[in-house]
């Protein structure tokens, strides 16, 4: 969420309070939009329920044309923006064991925890979960090193790798969030639930 144009606008405490603020923000959303409800998340893989994907295909396209107008017209350089380095290997593992623990209980770390900010006990096992995995790996870091940094490609965008134009890719991502949109509601009403 930060940081914020630190020293030169505002101060480090300042930028800290900001993303607070702006972390506060971000749960209040999360609780409105039913993301600490488990079943509406879980809801996402089997169907019935894709306001997940509504939302998320949402806000990458609203960020992705904010960045790329804003840098047209020179407000942000692109160009300093931190891209965390990709290692292969371990974004699939990684990503294969989070996507298996939200299928079976509709939870990610975020949203586990604005479940258990309004009370929901479920979250606790996620959360647990969590610190265990946090724990288990750092503790076996020189047992995972190898598949940790196998496969390093870099810090390539989607779309470099693809060898599309900024313009072109953010094109062709708007037209797959509303492919997106259309399957959804195709979806729920193939696969309808009772209300929970």
């Amino acid at each position: 969420m930060g940081p914020l144009v630190v020293n030169e606008i505002i101060s480090p405490d300042t930028n800290l309070f900001l993303a607070f603020l702006i972390g506060i923000g971000f749960g209040f959303v999360l609780e409105s939009s039913g993301f600490s409800s488990s079943r509406k998340l879980a809801g996402m893989f089997y169907g019935y329920d894709t306001t997940v994907l509504k939302v998320f295909f949402t806000a990458a396209i609203t960020a992705l044309l904010g960045m790329l107008f804003f840098s047209l017209f020179g407000w942000v350089d692109l160009s300093l923006i931190y891209i965390n380095p990709t290692f292969l290997h371990s974004a699939i593992v990684g990503g294969v064991i989070m996507g298996a623990g939200f299928i079976m209980g509709g939870f990610c770390p975020g949203t586990a925890f604005c479940a258990i900010s309004i009370g929901k006990l479920d979250a606790l096992a996620f959360i647990g979960g969590l610190f265990i995995g946090i724990v288990a790996f750092t503790e076996g870091y020189p047992m995972f090193e190898e598949l940790y940094k196998a496969e390093f490609m870099g810090t390539p965008t989607i779309n470099e790798f693809l060898g599309l134009s900024r313009g072109l890719f953010s094109f062709g991502l708007i037209a797959a969030a509303f492919g997106m949109f259309w399957v959804g509601e195709w979806a729920e009403k193939k696969f309808p639930r009772e209300e929970y």
